[in-house]
């Protein structure tokens, strides 16, 4: 026991360097509400990722909105959020209060000046990483494919919103949903990323409830999370390792500490957690951390550095 605590100081990482004091991160699309940040991060996150946020306040895609079974979550939120401008006092004033918390503020957006615009008005919020989501499932139907999925768009992207970001380090959360995640990777690098995000939701895809004869969600299709999509983000993930040299925040599918490690082993950096909670609740967080802190020291590893994208060695 006394091992396994002085382990647990073993799980602080540096990822672009913010301080985590372990490696599990809230994800963005997760939750929108401040209480629901601090609870995770009080049940064992070491950061949490506010809701995306769009150039103006949208209400969301009709409910039902997020619907599970053993497998897999499938959810169509739709960017529920307040909009940039009551978003980026949202998020400054978290940050006030919660020095503490290592915070990412998420944007979604549809065109490349709607990117540079919300950034230039949270860079005085003062977000400690700053993450753009290109690649959003949820509202395919309203605004088309998201840019982050289009050759060359992601890179552009990313070049752009560098130079207004300053000193807060940029992130690009890609798609499974393509077919070369590592290229787009590579070339958000290229233009200027200090990280990786990946990855989003699979599909878009359905579940129809078989007792009422419809789709379970209100807008019959929506993005699938869960266990079940755990082997194609560990994929993803391994691929992005060997084509990038920027740390990656892994996520998809995350339900056990195996999972935790599997995608350390891949190359992540971070770890996102976050259909894991419609499972077993903020308490799994927790469980988490004891679980790896336990495999550290059965295993004789004494810093988590050394079991970053391991197998690939």
């Amino acid at each position: 026991m006394v091992q396994i605590i002085q382990l647990m100081d073993k799980l602080t990482v540096n990822f672009c360097g913010v301080e985590f004091k372990n490696p599990l991160v809230l994800p963005s699309g997760i939750y929108a509400a401040a209480n629901a940040y601090l609870k995770a991060y009080e049940n064992g996150a070491s950061g949490i990722t506010f809701k995306s946020l769009t150039v103006h306040k949208r209400e969301g895609n009709p409910p039902p909105r997020v619907w599970k079974n053993e497998y897999n979550v499938i959810n169509s939120v739709g960017l529920v959020n307040s909009g940039i401008a009551k978003g980026a006092g949202e998020i400054a004033l978290f940050k006030k209060d919660h020095r503490e918390i290592p915070l990412i503020a998420s944007v979604y957006a549809t065109r490349f000046s709607e990117f540079s615009l919300m950034v230039e008005k949270l860079v005085p919020a003062s977000p400690d990483l700053i993450e753009l989501n290109l690649s959003c499932p949820n509202v395919d139907d309203e605004f088309g494919k998201p840019l982050g999925m289009e050759k060359g768009a992601a890179g552009k992207i990313v070049g752009e919103v560098k130079k207004l970001s300053g000193k807060i380090p940029l992130l690009a959360k890609l798609s499974p949903n393509v077919n070369d995640i590592a290229d787009i990777a590579k070339s958000c690098e290229g233009a200027g990323a200090d990280g990786i995000v990946a990855i989003n939701t699979v599909g878009p895809g359905m579940m129809i409830d078989i007792y009422k004869k419809k789709p379970v969600l209100g807008t019959k299709k929506g993005g699938v999370s869960g266990p079940g999509i755990l082997p194609v983000a560990v994929r993803c993930v391994y691929e992005i390792f060997e084509a990038v040299k920027i740390p990656i925040i892994g996520m998809g599918g995350v339900l056990k500490w195996q999972d935790i490690v599997e995608m350390i082993l891949a190359g992540a950096t971070l770890v996102g957690v976050g259909s894991a909670t419609y499972y077993k609740g903020m308490k799994v967080f927790d469980e988490l951390n004891a679980g790896l802190t336990k495999y550290l020291a059965d295993n004789s590893i004494s810093e988590l550095d050394d079991l970053i994208g391991a197998a690939h060695r």
